[in-house]
């Protein structure tokens, strides 16, 4: 089925670490420190370093990659390899990206289909980061289906979206205190 892509050359060595208790005040600019706490609220066994982490949510494998000297953050979801896809899915998940996707979008990389969220790291809060990720599971896994976010849906485009907004609720509730 799906091979797995190995990002930035090499699998990161794997942290096992308490999820944090820490809370954070409003107007605090995101980092990766606070980005940790974060992920760590969702899935307590995520993987990875500072800068790229490995975590499951609702049985797919999402990777969290920052920069914080360029200011960005990516959440990425594998979906299908590429070569899969056929001209109507392709149009249809441009149609999706257009009303239905919200602020993760379908991309392509790597011969790989995503469900990706990129978004300046230090302008991102808390309930960003949750939703963006509940959003991206949500593509990966409506995929084919109603090709949707989860999320509110546009409009005047081509989606009859089904609201999936249970994941991006339960993920705001694991990530804040």
């Amino acid at each position: 089925m799906f091979k797995r892509v190995v990002f930035m050359g090499s699998i990161c060595a794997m942290l096992v670490m308490a999820a944090p208790t820490v809370t954070f005040a409003d107007g605090d600019g995101m980092d990766n420190k606070r980005l940790e706490a974060l992920i760590k609220r969702v899935d307590e066994s995520a993987q990875g370093q500072r800068g790229f982490w490995r975590f499951i949510v609702e049985g797919r494998e999402v990777s969290v990659i920052t920069d914080e000297k360029a200011d960005r953050m990516r959440i990425i979801v594998p979906i299908a390899p590429a070569e899969q896809l056929s001209k109507e899915r392709l149009t249809r998940m441009m149609q999706a990206n257009f009303d239905s996707a919200l602020d993760s979008r379908y991309s392509i990389a790597k011969g790989v289909l995503w469900a990706a969220f990129i978004h300046p790291l230090s302008a991102l809060d808390d309930e960003e980061f949750l939703s963006g990720l509940g959003q991206s599971v949500n593509l990966a896994l409506t995929y084919g289906q109603t090709y949707s976010s989860g999320a509110i849906s546009f409009g005047g485009g081509d989606s009859q979206a089904l609201r999936r907004r249970e994941l991006i609720d339960e993920l705001l509730r694991k990530g804040t205190i």
